[in-house]
């Protein structure tokens, strides 16, 4: 997570729910240094420390132990500070799982528009996985028709007609022929006069 998701109580629920977390740390972070573990500068990782929140407020809400990774991104040519709660991992693999979180929101921006997932019906991990699976093989059967078909219409517009002709019973290439049929009515064959002098 970024910087700006930053809350140190809800930091240490994931702590206490065995999950672990990678986060940006603020620059106005104090911390007390423990224990500062070889770090091998040639892979960009500056320093690989764990450290204790000196601050009244995070050393309250995050009372146990974190982990302090300086990384140097020389793509970017750019400083990190990262936070974990995980302190098995390489550091340079702490810092790899960071810079991979933006192909993981792109992923999620992808199942929204796509997808066309906008609200998942139940909470737990079963009936979240079920559905995206279920949505995943619905995406992948329309991609895998449009291209054994030769249908030139989008992924959008495939599945919009197949919504609408989905309690119909009608062979699957008749929708769409009648779907181009009722596209090529619509189009004026010259432009109308909106006002007749």
């Amino acid at each position: 997570m970024d910087r700006g998701y930053v809350d140190y109580a809800r930091l240490h629920r994931f702590e206490r729910n065995k999950a672990f977390f990678i986060v940006r740390a603020k620059k106005n972070l104090t911390f007390r240094r423990r224990y500062s573990a070889q770090a091998d500068k040639a892979t960009g990782v500056l320093c690989d420390q764990t450290i204790m929140l000196t601050s009244y407020y995070p050393a309250r809400d995050y009372p146990s132990a974190l982990r302090r990774i300086r990384y140097f991104d020389s793509e970017q040519n750019r400083r990190f500070v990262f936070l974990t709660n995980n302190f098995e991992l390489p550091a340079l693999t702490i810092a790899d799982l960071y810079r991979s979180r933006w192909r993981v929101e792109l992923f999620f921006k992808w199942i929204k528009q796509h997808l066309r997932i906008k609200t998942f019906y139940g909470t737990d991990e079963n009936a979240v996985k079920t559905q995206i699976w279920i949505a995943v093989t619905t995406y992948l059967l329309v991609a895998i028709m449009k291209k054994e078909l030769g249908l030139e219409q989008s992924m959008y517009e495939i599945l919009q007609i197949l919504s609408i002709t989905i309690l119909h019973k009608m062979p699957v290439l008749q929708a769409f022929a009648d779907f181009k049929r009722i596209e090529n009515n619509n189009r004026p064959a010259k432009q109308l006069i909106l006002f007749e002098i």
